[in-house]
């Protein structure tokens, strides 16, 4: 799902864990571009999620 674009930087989604592991209906997601070569492993923020009301940790997702 990640969009390639030109040179290093690459469009990434970020998707929450808690939701998902809790099974609750809806997805917070956020887009997000990050440097191929500095950043090689997935990222993980802390970022608001709407359905849950609190801040949670979103992790990329492919």
């Amino acid at each position: 799902m990640a969009k390639k674009s030109k040179g290093n930087r690459i469009q990434v989604i970020l998707e929450c864990t808690e939701q998902r592991a809790a099974g609750i209906a809806g997805s917070s997601r956020y887009m997000t571009y990050k440097n191929r070569k500095t950043t090689t492993e997935r990222l993980e923020l802390k970022k608001y999620n709407p359905y849950l009301k609190k801040v949670t940790l979103h992790k990329e997702i492919k």
